[in-house]
């Protein structure tokens, strides 16, 4: 019985170390962001003698909903159309239990370019780029066999603009330093 249940805990271990010395790559989209008029892809990466950490880079765009640019008052009701044209960011994962599985916590770093135009002035629109510093907590859950999986997460980012004008003549778009941002991606495992 002793026997049996060493031998058990041997491979155990042995699988675990196989999957630690094993450099793992996901990919994952924001299926909202299609829903907005935009996009989203990311790949993530277990580097090789990692349990638990993944990192990561993508890009995304889309329209921003009405209910996030009205969040800010400065901005609400003023006729506002705020696309994030194309953003590029880097991710980093902490996974508590194993590396892309159950909760983590995150960093991503990036870039976004905006693009804002306004229904009280035609033809005219405003471009300018920020950087985003975003804390986050997730949950990955793979519910089948295979290795697709749901991550939803919440965060909160620091945004300040690091080039161009949010003005339109006489409007200003006012860039809130915080936001609040929640979402569910939807991924893909290779090499599991």
């Amino acid at each position: 019985m002793l026997t049996t249940v060493c031998l058990a805990t041997t491979e155990i271990k042995a699988q675990d170390n196989a999957m630690e010395n094993k450099t793992i790559f996901s990919i994952e989209t924001d299926p909202s962001t299609f829903v907005f008029k935009g996009y989203a892809f990311h790949i993530h990466i277990k580097p090789k003698n990692s349990k638990h950490w993944m990192i990561g880079a993508g890009t995304y765009g889309l329209d921003m909903p009405g209910i996030m640019v009205d969040m800010n008052k400065e901005n609400k009701d003023k006729g506002w159309n705020v696309r994030i044209n194309n953003a590029y960011s880097l991710f980093s994962e902490y996974y508590f239990k194993e590396a892309n599985s159950k909760w983590y916590v995150g960093l991503q770093a990036g870039v976004q370019n905006f693009k804002n135009t306004n229904d009280n002035i035609t033809s005219k629109e405003s471009k300018y780029s920020n950087l985003l510093l975003m804390p986050s907590i997730g949950y990955n859950w793979q519910p089948f066999k295979f290795p697709l999986y749901v991550k939803p997460w919440f965060g909160v980012g620091y945004t300040s603009k690091i080039s161009g004008s949010n003005s339109i003549d006489n409007l200003e778009y006012n860039i809130s330093p915080l936001i609040p941002f929640a979402t569910l991606h939807v991924g893909y495992t290779f090499n599991k």
